[in-house]
């Protein structure tokens, strides 16, 4: 694995509007799985830049649903830097799965997806999380973090500098 330090990285994600309450939490990814993470591991999914928070929130829809774009300030060491793809003799052969499609295994075939396995060798190695290009925005890159993971020399701030985000979920009963 190519193990790298984020520093000062400045990251976006689009979050429901609903959920902007926890912005930090990485419970919806946790509560249903992700890419890169099984049921019951929080995780946060971030992007490098506003077109890909926007992307990936949009999915595959011709339409987006309504969000609220969040900025969070990073610094996390170490994270796997998986940005330059799968290349034998620096990744071991499950690398070459990252990008299965894990919707599809678990849900269809209800197969645990190779790519949460990386996601637990990952935490294994003691790394927080990974970079990696992102498949609907391709020159964008996306960040996975495991947030139970952080330590306390490790920073995840969200930027609310009006406390623009809803406190608590009030605003939706």
């Amino acid at each position: 694995m190519i193990l790298k330090a984020l520093s000062g990285v400045t990251a976006y994600r689009m979050h429901v509007p609903k959920w902007a309450v926890a912005p930090t939490s990485g419970a919806g990814a946790g509560r249903h799985g992700g890419r890169a993470n099984r049921i019951g591991l929080n995780a946060l999914y971030l992007a490098l830049d506003v077109n890909t928070a926007v992307r990936e929130y949009q999915q595959i829809s011709p339409l987006m649903p309504p969000g609220t774009l969040v900025s969070y300030q990073l610094t996390v060491d170490p994270v796997v830097d998986f940005t330059g793809g799968y290349q034998g003799g620096i990744w071991s052969a499950l690398w070459e799965d990252f990008y299965c499609d894990w919707r599809g295994y678990w849900f269809n075939q209800r197969i645990e997806p190779p790519s949460w396995i990386i996601g637990d060798e990952v935490i294994a190695t003691g790394a927080k999380g990974i970079l990696f290009r992102s498949r609907l925005s391709p020159e964008g890159v996306s960040l996975v973090l495991y947030v139970d993971e952080l330590e306390p020399a490790d920073r995840l701030k969200v930027h609310d500098p009006q406390g623009s985000l809803p406190r608590d979920q009030s605003s939706w009963t």
